[in-house]
C-alpha cells in the first residue's frame, strides 16, 4: 500500500487507488492512513465524523464506512498489478495473499490499515528530516540542507487537501504543517551558513508575508537582507514585524530578534552575523 497525506490525499494498494468519493468514507480513510499499521480507536474516528454530537447510529454507521473501503480494496486487489501503473518498483509486498479484512483490520477497540510494508510520504519526511536534524548538530551544513530540501520536496500542499477534515483530522494537518516549518526554518539556516543569502531572499520574501508574525522566518529574511547588503531593509523587516507583532498579539518582538536588529543596526554584515550565530538563543516561533 502506498499513502500520500502530505497535499492531496492518496491510497494505492495493488497499484490501484482505494479513494472513497462520498466525504465521511474519505475521512475515515485519511485518518487510518495517517496511522498505517496503528489501531485507531472508534472514538477517535466517531469524533472525527461527528465532532462530539455522534448520532445514535454512529457505531452502525461507521461499520458501514468501512465495509465501503473494504468493497474498494477488494476491487484493487483483484485487479491485475501489472496494470497499477502507479506503483513503485522494488515495493515491499507483505507474505501470502493480502485481503480487504486483512488490509482493513477490525480489532478491538478500532481498526487499523495495514499498509503491508508499502511507501508512506509522512514516514519518509520524518526519516529524511531527522537525518538533516542530525547533520544540522554535527555541523555539515551541505548535508543538512540537501536531506531537509529533500524531506519539504514530499509536501505538494496543506495536509489532507482534498479532504474534509474534522476534529481529528484538523488537529493532525497542524501538526504535520509544524513539523514542516521547522524542517524549513532548518534547511533556511543550513542555507545560510552555506553563504546562500541571496539565492534565500525571494524564498523568504514570500515566507514572511505568508507567516505575518513568526519570528525566526523575519529574523533570517533580517540576515539574508543584510548580508546581501541591503541593511535599511533588514531593518524595514524588524519594524513590519514588531508593528504586527504589538497589534495582532500584543507582544513585543523577543530578546534575541532584538538583539538581532541592534546588532545590524550596530555593526557590519560580518558582525551582525557572528552575533546572531554566537547569540545562543534561538529565536522563539510566535506564529
Amino acid at each position: 500500500m502506498d499513502i500520500d497525506v502530505l497535499g492531496a490525499l492518496s491510497v494505492r494498494e495493488n497499484g490501484f487507488s482505494i479513494m472513497p468519493t462520498a466525504p465521511k468514507p474519505r475521512q475515515v480513510l485519511a485518518l487510518l492512513a495517517l496511522h498505517a499499521d496503528q489501531v485507531v480507536p472508534v472514538s477517535a474516528l466517531i469524533d472525527e465524523l461527528w465532532a462530539g454530537e455522534p448520532p445514535r447510529s454512529a457505531r452502525t454507521t461507521l461499520q458501514t464506512y468501512v465495509l465501503q473501503l473494504r468493497a474498494l480494496i477488494s476491487t484493487a486487489l483483484e485487479r491485475d498489478p501489472a496494470e497499477g501503473h502507479e506503483e513503485h518498483e522494488g515495493h515491499e509486498r507483505s507474505a501470502g495473499p493480502r485481503t480487504a479484512k486483512g488490509v482493513l483490520v477490525t480489532l478491538p477497540g478500532g481498526y487499523l490499515l495495514n499498509s503491508g510494508g508499502g511507501t508512506s510520504d509522512v514516514r519518509e519526511f520524518d526519516r529524511l528530516a531527522g537525518m538533516g536534524y542530525r547533520a544540522m548538530d554535527a555541523g555539515d551544513f551541505p548535508t543538512a540542507a540537501r536531506l531537509l530540501r529533500e524531506a519539504l520536496s514530499l509536501w505538494s500542499g496543506p495536509a489532507f487537501a482534498d479532504v474534509q477534515g474534522g476534529v481529528q483530522l484538523d488537529m493532525e494537518a497542524k501538526r504535520l504543517e509544524e513539523t514542516r516549518l521547522c524542517a524549513l526554518d532548518q534547511r533556511i539556516e543550513a542555507d545560510l551558513r552555506l553563504g546562500r543569502h541571496r539565492a534565500l531572499l525571494a524564498e523568504l520574501t514570500v515566507l514572511v508575508s505568508r507567516y505575518r508574525t513568526h519570528e525566526n522566518l523575519h529574523g533570517q529574511f533580517m540576515l539574508a537582507l543584510h548580508r546581501s547588503g541591503r541593511r535599511g531593509e533588514a531593518l524595514d523587516v524588524y519594524q513590519r514585524l514588531r508593528a504586527t507583532l504589538v497589534r495582532e498579539l500584543g507582544l513585543e518582538p523577543s530578546a534575541a530578534l532584538r538583539r538581532l536588529q541592534r546588532s545590524i543596526l550596530m555593526a557590519g554584515p560580518e558582525l551582525a552575523v557572528e552575533a546572531a550565530e554566537t547569540d545562543g538563543e534561538r529565536l522563539v516561533r510566535v506564529g
